[in-house]
C-alpha cells in the first residue's frame, strides 16, 4: 500500500456536521482511554538522521497519545533504519519511512492505528503527520513534514484528515534542501521520487543535550505562484 497524505471531499450538509463532531469526540476519548497511549515513552524528542542532513522532531503526545506511541514503537525497534525518503512534492511535503532503501519494497508494518486528526493539530509549515491511504485509518509508519502550511489536510466536519502529530524544531533547513531535491520517475516510484536517493539512516529518541543540532535556518519562502496541494 502506497500511503499519502492527499485532499479527500464528502458532501456537506448539517447531518454530516453534527455526525462528524461526535465521531471526533469519541474518537478524542478513545485514544486517551487506549493502552497503546498510556505506553508512549516520556521522551518527546526524536532526531532523524538522512543522506542529506539531521533534523529533530519534537512530538506531541498530549494531542496525539496514539500516534505518538505508535512512531515511537517503530523508533524503538530501528524500523526507519536504511528506508527512503521516497515522495517530495515542493511546496508540498516529503514523506518517508516506509520503503527499504537496498531494494525499495515496502517494509512489513505493524497494523494501522486510529486516524487522530481532530486533535487540534494542524497541517502547517513544519508539522510532521502520519500518512495513511484512501480510508481514514490506514496509517502506520510512515510520516511526512509540511514544507509549507496544509491547509488541504486538515480535517473538516465532512471529512478525515491526516493527523498531526509533531513539529521540527530544528534543522528544518534540512528539510527544505530536501524539499527542493530533484525528482521523477524512480525504481517502483511513478513520480514525485528522488533521482538520487534521499535514504532516513535512522531515528532515535534523545534528550535536548544529545540532539546537538545547529539552529533551524531561516525559513525559506515558497513561491506565491505555486498551487500544489496534493500529489498527482
Amino acid at each position: 500500500m502506497h500511503t499519502h497524505p492527499r485532499n479527500r471531499t464528502a458532501a456537506p450538509g448539517h447531518r454530516a456536521w453534527t455526525a462528524r463532531a461526535l465521531v471526533l469526540s469519541l474518537a478524542a476519548f478513545l485514544a486517551l482511554a487506549h493502552p497503546a497511549a498510556r505506553a508512549a515513552d516520556p521522551s518527546s524528542l526524536v532526531k532523524v538522521s538522512t543522506s542529506m542532513g539531521d533534523f529533530v522532531i519534537e512530538l506531541l503526545p498530549d494531542r496525539a497519545p496514539l500516534t505518538v506511541a505508535n512512531f515511537q514503537r517503530y523508533v524503538k525497534e530501528g524500523y526507519y533504519s536504511g528506508t527512503l525518503i521516497h515522495r517530495v512534492v515542493s511546496n508540498f511535503v516529503i514523506q518517508g519511512g516506509g520503503h527499504d532503501a537496498a531494494d525499495y519494497k515496502l517494509k512489513a508494518a505493524h497494523d494501522p492505528i486510529f486516524n487522530e486528526s481532530g486533535n487540534g493539530l494542524q497541517n502547517k509549515r513544519s508539522m510532521v503527520g502520519l500518512a495513511r491511504g484512501d480510508g481514514p485509518h490506514s496509517g502506520n509508519a510512515q510520516l511526512y513534514v509540511n514544507l509549507v502550511d496544509n491547509p488541504d489536510l486538515d480535517p473538516l466536519p465532512t471529512r478525515w484528515g491526516y493527523a498531526v502529530f509533531g513539529r521540527v524544531v530544528q534543522g528544518m533547513d534540512v528539510v527544505d534542501r530536501i524539499g527542493v531535491t530533484p525528482t521523477g520517475a524512480f525504481g517502483p516510484f511513478k513520480s514525485d521520487a528522488p533521482l538520487k536517493p534521499v535514504i532516513i539512516q535512522k531515528i532515535e529518541m534523545v534528550d535536548a543535550a544529545q540532539a546537538n543540532a545547529p539552529p533551524a535556518a531561516t525559513p525559506v519562502t515558497p513561491p506565491s505562484t505555486d498551487t500544489i496541494l496534493s500529489p498527482k
